[in-house]
């Protein structure tokens, strides 16, 4: 903003995120599963139709704060021209061998059958117990050789490493 009000060229354009499962679940809530009461298509318009009136909502919020940006031109992953480039890119990627296939785990909710991405997993807070134990080096020559000393700052004393543990029953 201060950039653009000092005369520079720096756009600001907005985008939105309009895929996922929270926008499912809030489509689901309202209508539905798809296949129950609503078909996967009308499902899918639903949850374009939600998507867009929350970019609407946050949009208007913006403005109203005073942020400037690109407001007619937005960047939304849901609009046809941005998915279709998506693909291109992805076969571009694919056909310059750069995926890969491998085994990862992966989040699922039993709910709604789907996999979840890593802002949706909450975790719960979990204190445990933690402790830094000081060791002495068994071979100080051979630790401080594999690091350049500025003269003056030898340090004094004996040379330790200091660990950080959250299971000390493991520690000797």
């Amino acid at each position: 903003k201060s950039k653009t009000l000092s005369g520079f060229d720096a756009p600001y354009i907005p985008g939105w995120d309009c895929h996922g499962l929270p926008i499912e679940l809030m489509v689901e809530k309202k209508v539905g599963k798809p296949g129950q009461k609503v078909t996967a298509a009308e499902f899918r318009e639903k949850c374009r139709e939600y998507a867009a009136g929350q970019v609407e909502g946050q949009k208007e919020s913006f403005k109203r704060l005073g942020i400037m940006g690109e407001w007619d031109k937005p960047y939304r992953t849901m609009d046809f021209a941005t998915e279709a480039n998506i693909i291109r890119a992805l076969g571009k990627i694919a056909s310059n061998g750069h995926l890969l296939k491998g085994f990862k785990p992966v989040h699922w909710c039993t709910d709604c059958g789907s996999a979840l991405a890593e802002a949706e997993v909450e975790y719960k807070d979990k204190v445990s117990p933690s402790i830094d134990v000081r060791f002495k080096t068994a071979d100080e020559a051979a630790l401080l050789s594999k690091f350049e000393l500025t003269e003056g700052h030898e340090g004094k004393g004996d040379v330790s490493i200091v660990i950080w543990t959250t299971t000390p029953w493991t520690l000797p």
